[in-house]
C-alpha cells in the first residue's frame, strides 16, 4: 500500500505497510479502486450533463462513497466491494445515457476515447478481484509522474473527499446542492486523464476551496434553521446513575433521531468528540437526558469506551479499532464501518433511522464509570460572539484584548500537538482563542479565565464550524473598516489531521487568509516546490516550537482602531 493522506503518515513520508489509522492494505486497495470507480462516473456524468441527462441519486452516491475513503470513516472490507460494484453499475448505467444522447445529438461523429477509469470491465467483481486492480491505480500508479503534479493532484483530491463529507452531512436534511456534486465530478474526471497541468490543479484546488465555504454555509444554514443559533452553555463532564449511549462523530440528524426514541426509556445520552458542540444549540435542549459529554478527542477513544459501560454509536468519522472490552455494544451508521460491527441502516425517506438495537444494548448495560468532572462551556458559534460584538469591540479598543487566535482544526495522538496546549497556556491573557474542531481538547479544559466576561476560549463547534470563524472574522473586518481580514489583530494557528481539515484550509487560502501555521507537520503528500508556492502566495508556514509560536502570534498584526 502507499497512503499519506492524513498527518500521522508513518515518519511524514507515508504508510507503506498497514496505516497508522489502522488500515489495512486491502482496505487500503480497496479504498483506491473506489476512487478509480467515481473518476469513471465523473468522466461519462460531466459529459453527459453537457448533453442534458443528469442522475441526482448517483450525485449523492459519488460524494457519500468519496466520504467513506476519509480517514477513520470505513474499514470493511466488504463494505467497500458493495460500494465499488454499486460505483461501476452506475457508471455502466451513465455510459449507456451518454451514448444514447450522443448518437442523437451527434450521430456518428467521432468521439475521443476516454480514460481507463471509464472503461476498465471485471471480470468476477469480487474482493480480489477489486483489491488486485486498486493495488495498480493507487497514489503511486504513474511512478513516472512529475511529483509537483502528484502533490497538486493528491492535494485536491483530499480537499474533494473532505468537501464530500459536507454534501453527505448536508444530504441528512434532505438538500443535495447538485452544483457541489457537479464541481466535484468536475474535478475528478479532470484526475483521470494522464496530462495535467499545474495550473489548472493549482485553481481547481482554490476552486475547492471556494465551494468549500458553500458547503459549509450550506451545513450551517441547516444546522441553526431546525436546531437555533447555538448559545453559550455549560457542558456536564460527570456521569448519572442509569443505563446509557454514547453518540460519537458530526451528524446531528442522528443525534436528534436517537434522542426521539430514547425518550421515556431511562437511558441517558452523552456526546463524545465532535459532538460536544450539539449541547449549545437551544433545540436539544428539550431533552433532559442529554445529560453531557463524556471524554475527549478521537485518539482516546478506546480507553474512553472501556470505561464509558454502554452502547456507543459512531455517526461519521473517527473510528478506532474497537477493543475487546466494547466490541460488543458498539454501533456504526451513515458511511463509518468496521468488519463485524453491527451496522444502522438508512434513514427511510420522511422518516428516523432505526437504533433500536442500540437501546435494546444500553438497556442491557450498566452506568458509565467517570472518567473527570466538572463543566465545560461551549456554543460561541458566530450569532453567540456577533451579538456580543459591542462588548468585542470595547475590550479591543480599550487593549483589554490584544489578539483572537485561530486555533482551530483536528486533535491526534502524536506528541508533537503538545504545543497546542502549550500555546494556549503561554498566550498572554489579552489573547482570546477562537477554535473549532476536535483541536479543542488540547485546551479546552485549561483553567484561562475570561476577559471581561468574554471567555478567553471561544468554542464555535465542529470542524465543519470553521464557517463560524470565517463569519466572525468578516464581520470583523467590517466593524473595525478594514479591507481585508488580514488587517485585522488575528492570528492563525491550525492543527489538521484529515481530509475535511484539507478542506478547511483551502477554503481559508481561497478567502486570502495569510500567515496561517499549520502543524504539528506540513502535508506529506506537498512537495518543497507546492509548498513553496503556498508560502510566496499565503505565507504558509510550518509550526516551529512554542516559542517560535508565541513570537509570529503576538506579532501578526498591530492592535487596530474603529474608523
Amino acid at each position: 500500500m502507499f497512503c499519506f493522506q492524513c498527518q500521522e503518515t508513518t515518519n511524514n513520508l507515508n504508510c507503506a505497510v498497514r496505516g497508522v489509522c489502522g488500515k489495512s492494505p486491502e482496505v487500503a486497495a480497496l479504498q483506491d479502486m473506489l476512487v478509480y470507480a467515481l473518476k469513471g462516473i465523473s468522466l461519462y456524468s460531466t459529459r453527459a450533463r453537457e448533453l442534458g441527462y443528469s442522475d441526482p441519486a448517483t450525485d449523492l452516491f459519488v460524494m457519500q462513497a468519496l466520504f467513506a475513503t476519509l480517514s477513520n470513516v470505513n474499514f470493511d472490507e466488504a463494505r467497500f466491494v458493495e460500494l465499488i460494484q454499486e460505483a461501476l453499475s452506475r457508471r455502466d448505467e451513465l455510459r449507456n445515457h451518454f451514448y444514447a444522447c450522443y448518437a442523437e445529438q451527434h450521430g456518428t461523429d467521432f468521439m475521443k476515447p476516454l480514460p481507463e477509469p471509464a472503461t476498465w470491465y471485471y471480470l468476477t467483481g469480487d474482493e480480489a478481484e477489486f483489491a488486485a486492480k486498486g493495488a495498480t491505480v493507487g497514489i503511486m500508479a504513474e511512478p513516472t509522474l512529475n511529483e509537483d503534479i502528484r502533490a497538486l493532484r493528491e492535494l485536491l483530491i483530499y480537499g474533494l473527499k473532505g468537501l464530500a463529507a459536507y454534501v453527505d452531512h448536508t444530504a441528512m436534511f434532505d438538500d443535495l446542492r447538485i452544483e457541489i456534486c457537479l464541481f466535484a465530478q468536475k474535478a475528478l474526471a479532470y484526475t483521470a486523464q494522464s496530462k495535467l497541468s499545474a495550473d489548472t490543479l493549482l485553481g481547481l484546488a482554490m476552486e475547492c476551496g471556494k465551494v468549500g465555504v458553500d458547503a459549509m454555509a450550506a451545513l450551517d444554514h441547516h444546522h441553526t434553521s431546525r436546531y437555533g443559533h447555538p448559545e453559550p452553555t455549560q457542558v456536564n463532564l460527570g456521569v448519572v446513575d442509569g443505563p446509557a449511549i454514547l453518540i460519537s462523530g458530526h451528524d446531528l440528524r442522528d443525534l436528534e433521531d436517537l434522542l426521539e426514541q430514547t425518550m421515556g426509556t431511562g437511558i441517558n445520552v452523552y456526546t463524545h468528540g465532535e459532538m460536544l458542540p450539539a449541547h449549545g444549540y437551544p433545540f436539544f435542549k428539550k431533552y433532559p437526558h442529554l445529560v453531557g459529554n463524556y471524554g475527549n478527542a478521537w485518539w482516546q477513544q478506546q480507553k474512553e469506551f472501556e470505561n464509558f459501560n454502554g452502547a456507543i454509536l459512531m455517526t461519521t468519522n473517527c473510528i478506532q479499532k474497537p477493543t475487546r472490552h466494547y466490541a460488543d455494544r458498539i454501533f456504526t451508521t451513515g458511511m463509518v464501518g468496521w468488519p463485524e460491527i453491527p451496522h444502522i441502516g438508512e434513514r427511510p425517506t420522511g422518516g428516523r433511522k432505526d437504533f433500536s438495537a442500540v437501546i435494546a444494548k444500553a438497556l442491557a448495560c450498566p452506568s458509565p464509570t467517570p472518567i473527570e468532572a466538572g463543566t465545560i462551556t461551549v456554543g460561541f458559534a458566530r450569532q453567540a460572539i456577533l451579538d456580543r460584538a459591542d462588548a468585542v469591540v470595547s475590550a479591543v479598543q480599550s487593549g483589554a484584548i490584544k489578539r483572537f487566535v485561530v486555533m482551530a482544526g483536528c486533535d491526534g495522538r502524536q506528541k508533537e500537538r503538545q504545543y497546542y496546549t502549550d500555546i494556549a497556556a503561554a498566550l498572554p491573557q489579552d489573547h482570546v482563542i477562537l477554535t473549532a474542531g476536535c483541536a479543542k481538547y488540547r485546551y479546552n479544559k485549561l483553567p484561562l479565565g475570561d476577559i471581561n466576561g468574554i471567555p478567553r476560549v471561544l468554542d464555535a463547534g465542529q470542524c465543519n464550524d470553521s464557517y463560524s470563524l470565517v463569519a466572525v472574522a468578516l464581520k470583523l473586518a467590517e466593524v473595525f473598516g478594514v479591507e481585508s481580514v488580514n488587517d485585522l489583530p488575528i492570528a492563525y494557528d491550525i492543527a489538521w489531521y484529515e481530509q475535511k481539515a484539507v478542506l478547511v484550509l483551502l477554503s481559508l487560502l481561497y478567502l486570502n487568509v495569510k500567515q496561517i501555521h499549520l502543524g504539528p507537520t506540513l502535508p506529506a503528500f506537498l512537495t518543497p516546490n507546492v509548498i513553496n508556492v503556498l508560502v510566496e502566495k499565503f505565507g504558509l508556514q510550518p509550526m516551529g516550537s512554542v516559542e517560535e509560536g508565541l513570537a509570529a502570534i503576538t506579532g501578526v498584526a498591530a492592535p487596530i482602531e474603529l474608523v
